[in-house]
């Protein structure tokens, strides 16, 4: 028996499929480049349709930003990435995104909707677009970016190659999502790993999974800022201040990271480090004394090529342990591998009452460490968010083992 052809309804589709498979392919080649991606999708679109030209617009926040072109010349890609869109009815895209539906305008120059002279009437007559067609992309019922395909002559798209291309754009909505999550998921991995190698391993796997999204483990928590910085901020340029703290950024964050601490954050002067967590060490107390040690030297050293020019820096240190929740804090783009609980506020209420070249620890790491270290105490300190006086301990040094 033989086969039955096609109809025109299955052939559309069909050919969508091959369409998206041919992106998602590129999503392999493009090792988790979302704008290699974009780019297949665009020049997928625009053959699928038969257009001279288009482009892809994904949300970005609250807005939506070209990325991708097709058909175009470079220099109306260079106009075309620094214009801003949003729901309006100055243009196709904008009028996509408003009313959430495919928009077909025969003839921009007939529209009555699209203003003259405006920003975009220049970019029309800059990509000599006289048809214009915008499909929206949607994921999981959110709009996440529109794709625009044009032609320079007043030549209407058929109802087949509007149904082909928006057949594309509901399909290719799953690779363009796709290549967002892993380039996101790089993109995490890579600004953690200086700072928080073992944190960034843990994004790979489910067991890692589990653990950013929270736990409960005894850390030993670790804040350095430093004393002076203010009054240096006020006078120094702003090249010599991010110069300083770059310095002091690299020295501290990468004795942490050599002594298996995990650097929460930099808060402009500020550090934050904590150990024990996501791998566990040995001694975690002692880890981190010795890591505080090594800063105070090496930011000494730093000091005084700084006093040279008239800049007095000093560094104040605070340690303290307990336990504490970890896990990934923050919101999507933009994440932190960090700690919450109450030997987090000590630390850094110790950070904050350490003289210049001191490191503070509570009596817990004494508990520790004791035997360890050379320290001497430092009776009544009051600290704010702490009822009753607080005794800490400052360490001089770290003994060598015998």
């Amino acid at each position: 028996m033989a086969d039955r052809p096609l109809d025109a309804d299955q052939v559309a589709e069909a050919e969508a499929l091959a369409a998206l498979g041919r992106t998602l392919a590129s999503i392999a080649r493009s090792r988790f480049d979302l704008d290699e991606v974009l780019q297949a999708v665009v020049e997928e679109a625009a053959a699928l349709c038969h257009a001279d030209s288009a482009d892809i617009a994904v949300r970005d926040g609250d807005v939506f930003r070209m990325r991708a072109f097709a058909g175009f010349s470079p220099e109306f890609e260079a106009l075309g990435r620094g214009v801003v869109y949003s729901p309006d009815r100055e243009s196709v895209v904008g009028r996509a995104i408003l009313e959430e539906r495919v928009v077909h305008i025969e003839d921009v120059l007939a529209d009555p909707g699209l203003s003259a002279g405006t920003i975009q009437a220049s970019i029309r007559q800059a990509g000599r677009i006289r048809t214009d067609l915008g499909v929206p992309i949607r994921y999981d019922g959110q709009l996440i970016g529109v794709i625009a395909a044009a032609r320079n002559e007043v030549r209407p798209f058929s109802a087949r190659e509007l149904d082909l291309v928006q057949q594309f754009a509901d399909q290719s909505a799953v690779a363009i999502n796709l290549a967002r999550l892993l380039a996101e998921t790089e993109r995490q991995r890579t600004e953690l790993a200086r700072y928080a190698p073992q944190a960034a391993v843990l994004l790979s796997s489910v067991e890692g999974e589990q653990l950013l999204a929270g736990h409960r483990r005894e850390i030993t928590a670790l804040f350095a800022d430093m004393r002076g910085f203010t009054a240096f901020a006020e006078k120094a340029d702003p090249e010599e201040v991010l110069g300083v703290l770059r310095q002091y950024h690299t020295a501290v964050g990468e004795l942490a990271v050599a002594n298996a601490g995990t650097v929460e954050h930099f808060a402009g002067d500020g550090l934050m480090v904590f150990f024990n967590d996501p791998t566990p060490i040995e001694d975690h107390q002692l880890a981190a004394v010795r890591t505080a040690c090594a800063m105070r030297d090496q930011f000494a050293a730093l000091s005084v090529a700084w006093l040279k020019r008239g800049y007095e820096l000093g560094l104040g240190i605070g340690i303290a342990t307990g336990y504490a929740t970890v896990g990934r804090i923050g919101f999507e783009g933009r994440y932190d591998y960090g700690a919450v609980g109450t030997c987090v506020i000590l630390a850094s209420r110790l950070s904050s009452a350490a003289k210049a070249g001191q490191i503070l620890i509570s009596q817990r790491v004494l508990a520790v460490v004791e035997e360890a270290i050379e320290s001497e105490p430092v009776p009544d300190l009051e600290l704010k968010g702490f009822s009753s006086a607080t005794t800490a301990h400052a360490v001089r040094s770290v003994l060598e083992p015998r």
